[in-house]
């Protein structure tokens, strides 16, 4: 695929921005890059987008919008740290360590 000109790129975007819309509404926490299975309200608009887009476009504003969910917790006082260390204490309770 060639590069795309300025109403492809238009085009890409405005289905990113709708398919992105879509998540906001019925999956807010959905993340792109975990795996996770999209929304059936929102697959036809994420073939849209992956459609329109080149592939590591796709990719890359897979990544963007799940790097823009993890600030958003970031700043409303999510720490990754804490979270660790709660489920490795509830998984490792009574564990020898060095064992």
């Amino acid at each position: 695929m060639s590069f795309p000109d300025k109403a492809e790129r238009a085009k890409c975007w405005s289905n990113r921005d709708e398919y992105w819309k879509c998540l906001d509404e019925n999956a807010p926490k959905h993340s792109s890059t975990s795996g996770e299975k999209v929304p059936s309200a929102c697959q036809a608009m994420r073939k849209a987008f992956e459609k329109s887009c080149p592939g590591q476009w796709v990719k890359h504003f897979d990544r963007k919008r799940t790097y823009e969910q993890f600030k958003e917790k970031m700043a409303s006082g999510y720490d990754p740290l804490e979270e660790r260390a709660r489920a490795a204490g509830g998984a490792g309770a009574g564990a020898t360590p060095g064992k």
